[in-house]
């Protein structure tokens, strides 16, 4: 995949949106092949830094001591305290709060409470504090530059299934703040797979509520699709039946009057 192909088809989608009452998102679908998902080597978790807006704001949760839990407070959408973990230990409670936020920032020295409270509900979700995008910090740590920086992060992960899906960005920005987004997200992800472009099987690029398209497929025949001819229904001739057909079947033919 090149640049002038993913201005083709965002230039593609455009044209095709329908209008809405709402801005919508820009969606990147990458659907990978001859992966063994088994295979650590063969699995993508990656957190990508985009050089403009991911198109809506990230939710950030601390949990952390009392080192950092004043800070936290000013800074993140919210700060749970060491003190507020025992209530967690209720999935309920875990689950609404793993579902409530994009990432989650954890104090380096309370890891292992963390994991014991957190873990199980968590850990399925991909919600876990991951120092791969950096968010796994010391008690010292200043977590303002942190937070904005994960405002312009992307995390994508093959979970159960070979396909990476994120937004990108929403349909008013600028065609090259948008082109810019995917390319660094498809730049990334073809250097962290085993044989590169040879497992990617196809990239889409699509608005939230509109159809897909294809980058780098020809328009007519992969974007806008091939109508299938429809069926010819062959008219029968008014002729005489088969004579036959009288012994075969043991029906007199219709004599017309």
């Amino acid at each position: 995949m090149n640049k002038n192909e993913v201005i083709e088809t965002l230039k593609l989608v455009r044209a095709n949106s329908k209008k809405r009452n709402f801005k919508q998102s820009v969606d990147l679908i990458i659907n990978l092949k001859d992966l063994d998902l088994k295979n650590p080597d063969h699995q993508v978790t990656q957190f990508i830094q985009l050089h403009f807006s991911r198109g809506k704001k990230a939710k950030v949760c601390a949990l952390v001591g009392p080192e950092l839990l004043e800070q936290a407070k000013e800074v993140c959408d919210l700060a749970v305290s060491l003190e507020d973990f025992p209530k967690y230990q209720d999935k309920k409670v875990a689950k609404k709060l793993a579902n409530g936020y994009d990432f989650f920032i954890a104090q380096a020295t309370i890891m292992p409470k963390i994991a014991t409270t957190f873990g199980r509900v968590f850990g399925p979700k991909g919600k876990m504090p991951n120092p791969k995008a950096g968010c796994v910090v010391p008690p010292n740590a200043s977590l303002k530059p942190l937070y904005e920086r994960l405002q312009q992060t992307i995390k994508l992960a093959t979970i159960n299934d070979a396909i990476l899906q994120c937004s990108v960005g929403k349909e008013d920005m600028k065609d090259e703040e948008l082109v810019d987004n995917i390319m660094t997200i498809y730049n990334s992800v073809l250097h962290s797979l085993p044989n590169e472009s040879h497992n990617i099987k196809e990239i889409i690029i699509k608005f939230t509520m509109d159809k897909s398209y294809k980058v780098g497929a020809k328009p007519l025949e992969e974007q806008k699709g091939k109508e299938k001819p429809k069926a010819i229904k062959e008219e029968k001739e008014d002729k005489p039946q088969d004579p036959k057909s009288e012994e075969q079947t043991g029906e007199k033919p219709e004599v017309k009057k």
